[in-house]
């Protein structure tokens, strides 16, 4: 049966990648350990404005390196510890630097670092299931961006565990601890949002 409405699928039962392939319909979707959640409108223009400049000041430390950076829709398969693709996630922002992870489907296995900005309706989302994913996957910096209290959340991956770094607010400057080189001022990040 073909899957064209994402009311065809049932809630309570746990799909995987190769589910995900064959769905033709509109809505764009994550799967989160095999669960269905549907993803935001598109979104407001601050948080395009935001992804703009973060993607500027990435772009200008990772083109020199043998990474890559790519923005949603952009989807980032998780195996779990069998291999199996239950979560599919499409982050704000990836960098990947084990260029063996890319496909022509997108990125199999965990980026080194993953953005997340927050919009209305998608807080638990980043702030509880996808930092959990994102921890068993082994990302080893996640950061959570906040448009309207204008910080930006760090989490680096130490021991399979997530520490989170004091937030970075309006005028700080943040740096990554995966990627020292990539060090700037919080206000490039909010300016002109």
């Amino acid at each position: 049966m073909e899957i064209t409405d994402i009311n065809q699928l049932d809630p309570d039962k746990d799909y995987t990648y190769a589910d995900y392939l064959l769905w033709k319909f509109k809505e764009r979707i994550e799967l989160f350990k095999g669960k269905v959640f549907k993803m935001s409108p598109a979104p407001a223009r601050i948080h395009q404005d935001i992804l703009r400049n973060i993607n500027r000041k990435f772009d200008q430390i990772f083109y020199k390196m043998p990474c890559k950076v790519y923005f949603a829709p952009f989807d980032v398969r998780l195996p779990n510890k069998n291999g199996d693709v239950y979560s599919v996630v499409q982050p704000d922002l990836s960098v990947i630097c084990d260029l063996t992870k890319l496909d022509d489907r997108g990125c199999l296995g965990a980026p080194d670092l993953i953005v997340e900005i927050l919009s209305p309706g998608n807080t638990k989302k980043e702030q509880d299931l996808k930092y959990r994913i994102y921890e068993e996957a082994g990302v080893f910096e996640y950061w959570i961006v906040h448009p309207t209290d204008k910080n930006i959340q760090v989490f680096v991956l130490q021991n399979g565990i997530y520490i989170g770094l004091k937030p970075f607010t309006e005028g700080e400057i943040i740096t990554s601890k995966t990627f020292p080189e990539l060090s700037f001022s919080t206000d490039e990040i909010f300016a002109n949002v």
